[in-house]
């Protein structure tokens, strides 16, 4: 294997590998000699020849580029696999950091392969990976929860990567880490064009359905920020369901499988789970069915497969779903049972695990959270703290200025503890918090170090500083 040279657009030298070690449809990969980096080329000369696509490449590596951001461009690059520079000469490529090596399997026969999402959502390919490959309930909402993050960043600049699909976006669920991967063909509306129109199952279905018009036509619909988050939905949803929201027994057309499936992703597309249409049911009963995902996330998937899956302006955007996925982590608990799959569930409704039907059988504590008003009047914030042993407390729970983001403060505050039939929350701040009412002395401060005995209807003051919660006690 030869080591070869190729030129970037600003004039510097990069080595790679002359062994090809990928090969999809746009471009040729190839690995630099330490393996840190890929030079991927683009196979068709005319594309690469393409001045407005050096110009969008200049964008991408430059202006739309979050990784370069001074305070949290190391946490981006956790996210994105994002192109770092332009290569001129001997062809037309780009430059990006091979992925992490968590995001390969490391043994059996599918050693070296990348993991997409398909292998754990799948539950023919599900059942051949090792136990310790699929990861449990909790690193899924992990994964949906980084990945609405990225999306929301890439969104927020005005880019759409116009191809989420489990193809394009790596998943570990031994870690509970996402990467969205190809993003050298980022979508800007009205200045550069899609070059692909998406991936089957994930494409839109106002896109597909437009496809067979001319390009040139203004009633063909392209990818765009709302056909992302028709993907970003769908990949959601097989995360943390195991299944596709649109693959029902209902058939559109006998003329040919193709004809059938392209009805039933585009123009007659129907959720299997939509409760104003049962005509597309799944193929076998559902164990675990939309709404047990809690009340942040079930009103998201029926607007994004329910009124928004024909109307793209009314589909939930990146920021909706990772507060929600932000929300509903608040509300899980570990299941009592050490056999349970998924060993993780929404604790709301919910009493009993969903996945294996264990119930539980001791008081759960949880902390229903208010924000400060005017007049010192407390307002609730629809917002709860399901408490289980050794559950923690971190900043943005405490402050109501604070959010778990990419800015977020990430030093635990507190925790909880469960001492025989007692619970404890034990404060790990040097901001006193204040039981405001509940406990044997009015307005009981827990210090640094101490802790106090939850009891219901316990009202906690998290932080005598600015912008404080109120923690209201019940244990159910």
């Amino acid at each position: 294997m030869a080591i070869l040279t190729a030129t970037l657009d600003n004039g510097a030298l990069i080595q790679y590998d002359s062994e090809v070690i990928g090969e999809g449809g746009m471009k040729r990969v190839h690995f630099t000699p330490d393996k840190k980096s890929v030079v991927c080329f683009f196979k068709d000369a005319e594309v690469a020849a393409d001045p407005q696509r050096r110009a969008r490449l200049q964008k991408i590596v430059g202006e739309f580029n979050p990784t370069t951001d001074a305070a949290v461009g190391d946490y981006w690059k956790t996210l994105f696999c994002w192109p770092t520079a332009i290569v001129t000469h001997p062809e037309t490529g780009v430059v990006a950091p091979t992925y992490a090596a968590n995001f390969f399997f490391s043994g059996g026969q599918w050693k070296g392969k990348e993991k997409q999402a398909k292998w754990f959502t799948s539950p023919k390919l599900r059942k051949y990976l090792p136990e310790s490959e699929l990861g449990d309930w909790l690193k899924y909402i992990h994964i949906s929860t980084r990945l609405a993050r990225a999306v929301r960043r890439m969104h927020s600049a005005g880019v759409a990567h116009s191809d989420l699909s489990n193809k394009n976006v790596l998943i570990d669920p031994q870690t509970g880490s996402a990467v969205i991967i190809d993003c050298d063909s980022l979508v800007v509306p009205q200045i550069y064009p899609p070059d692909v129109l998406g991936t089957p199952g994930y494409i839109a279905p106002e896109v597909l359905s437009t496809q067979k018009l001319e390009l040139c036509d203004p009633k063909r619909n392209l990818p765009s920020i709302t056909t992302d988050r028709h993907a970003l939905a769908v990949l959601i949803y097989e995360y943390l369901l195991g299944r596709h929201p649109l693959i029902g027994t209902k058939v559109r057309s006998t003329a040919s499988a193709e004809e059938d499936d392209w009805l039933s992703m585009g123009s007659q597309a129907i959720w299997i789970e939509d409760p104003n249409d049962v005509s597309n049911p799944p193929a076998e009963p559902l164990q675990v069915r939309y709404k047990e995902l809690g009340p942040y996330l079930a009103p998201l998937f029926e607007r994004a497969f329910g009124e928004g899956l024909h109307a793209p302006h009314l589909r939930p955007d990146a920021s909706e779903w990772e507060r929600a996925l932000v929300r509903t982590t608040d509300l899980l608990h570990p299941c009592a049972n050490p056999r349970c799959s998924q060993k993780w569930f929404v604790f709301d409704q919910n009493k009993r695990c969903p996945w294996c039907g264990t119930a539980i059988q001791t008081p759960v504590p949880v902390l229903n959270f208010y924000r400060e008003g005017s007049k010192g009047q407390f307002k609730s914030e629809n917002h709860r703290l399901v408490v289980w042993h050794h559950q923690r407390l971190w900043k943005w729970h405490i402050h109501t200025n604070q959010y778990a983001g990419e800015r977020a403060d990430r030093t635990p505050q507190g925790y909880f503890a469960k001492q025989g039939n007692d619970w404890w929350i034990i404060n790990q701040n040097d901001d006193a918090m204040v039981i405001l009412s509940g406990a044997n002395v009015p307005n009981k401060p827990i210090g640094q170090g101490q802790g106090e005995i939850l009891r219901d209807g316990m009202q906690i003051h998290l932080s005598r500083g600015g912008f404080g919660r109120l923690a209201v006690v019940s244990m159910v």
